[in-house]
């Protein structure tokens, strides 16, 4: 395979973020092909002894196992660094392999962590169930407070942790403090960006020193595949990352790698026309509801500081009924359009009870802690005609006496 025209590192790193989406790391075999190729294989044949010795020694570049390499999922790779900003990125087999191999990679027994009380349902049982069984210790903080986090550092602190937006209360971390605050005592950064994407905010711009993606959500935006992503400078994806991937396996298949750089073409596009249209419908659903978690809402408490780091207001919003459980499901029963689902980032616009889907496994006082009430329900706004969305939650809202 051979890089296409202008895909020297130097030049790429010079195209604007559209150019990037569509033809970042792009590879072209010998037939030409404009479509990224799709390879489908676990393993790779060599010419001689000597050159299958030489690419396990690291001496001569080539592919040696899937597990490893695989030129389809290296195309995606190189692209989303491209697009991050990163110097690298490695992907995995879901959001929570790239979580999870984006902290075990780096915490041993006797270090501790920092992270974000309110995070999705399974990154919370990370830091409070899996870690401590190595001997990791964790404090889970109030992340919009940024005392909290100077307050919370140990001599041994390793990894600061956190969501911005949070999923699904839409807090929003000060990302310039925290990052410098983690630099200036030796802690490495790990931001969850799955919410707003490279299209609204790179945390590395602010500091961030990792950046870990559920690629199954905006990036794939179709509902169609599994895939993670986490991005680093280079030293800390080869030597750290790296190592911990090889030996564990939480790779990304080339097929699902091949349908998230169709999808990576179009992220741009779907986010700003998504973030338009929730904006609009949440400027509706703001005064019909006791409560909206917005960003791109005034009424949102860190408007403001979500607006210096998104370029919106992102395409997620979470509303609080004050009937508890039964309205909030009533309100989902009621929908004739909006489908009850309790995945993001798909083109179509999905709505979910957290409390009995994505944060069920944290249990009550862990969903009290992190302010996941029994009347809160989260929005995953799409690319249907918002006028029709309005209209479809309006009859819901009317259903359940709103």
């Amino acid at each position: 395979m051979k890089r296409t025209t202008g895909q020297d590192r130097s030049i790429t790193q010079s195209w604007r973020p559209a150019t990037k989406a569509v033809r970042g790391g792009t590879w072209r075999s010998e037939m030409g092909e404009t479509s990224e190729a799709l390879f489908l294989t676990s393993g790779y044949a060599y010419d001689d002894a000597a050159t299958v010795a030489a690419r396990f020694a690291g001496e001569q570049p080539g592919m040696t196992y899937s597990r490893l390499q695989n030129p389809t999922v290296a195309m995606l790779e190189e692209r989303i660094a491209l697009m991050e900003g990163a110097q690298a990125c490695r992907t995995q087999a879901s959001g929570m392999a790239a979580m999870t191999t984006a902290l075990l990679c780096q915490l041993s027994a006797g270090d501790h962590i920092v992270a974000a009380k309110a995070a999705f349902g399974s990154c919370r049982w990370l830091v409070e169930s899996l870690l401590p069984r190595f001997g990791v210790e964790g404090t889970l903080i109030d992340a919009t407070d940024n005392a909290a986090w100077e307050a919370a550092i140990r001599p041994n602190t390793k990894v600061f942790f956190f969501e911005s937006p949070a999923n699904p209360t839409m807090g929003i971390v000060d990302m310039g403090y925290v990052c410098a605050l983690a630099k200036a005592h030796g802690i490495t950064t790990v931001v969850d960006n799955a919410f707003a994407t490279y299209a609204l905010q790179r945390p590395m711009e602010f500091g961030a020193d990792v950046v870990a993606y559920s690629a199954t959500k905006m990036m794939d935006g179709q509902g169609r595949v599994l895939a993670g992503a986490v991005c680093g400078s280079h030293d800390f994806i080869d030597n750290v990352l790296l190592p911990f991937q090889r030996n564990t396996g939480p790779n990304c298949a080339p097929f699902n790698a091949w349908v998230v750089l169709k999808g990576l073409e179009t992220l741009d596009l779907r986010i700003q026309r998504q973030s338009q249209n929730a904006q609009k419908v949440a400027e509706f659903v703001e005064a019909r509801v006791p409560t909206i978690l917005y960003p791109g809402l005034k009424s949102h408490p860190q408007h403001d500081l979500a607006m210096r780091q998104m370029s919106a207001g992102g395409t997620i919003f979470s509303i609080v009924l004050d009937g508890g459980r039964s309205q909030a499901h009533g309100l989902l029963d009621a929908l004739k359009l909006i489908d009850i689902s309790n995945n993001i980032g798909d083109s179509r616009s999905l709505m979910c009870h957290p409390a009995t889907t994505t944060h069920h496994g944290v249990g009550p006082e862990g969903r009290a802690d992190m302010g996941v009430g029994e009347g809160m329900l989260r929005l995953n706004v799409g690319l249907e005609d918002p006028d029709d969305l309005i209209e479809d939650l309006d009859q819901a809202l009317r259903a359940v006496g709103l």
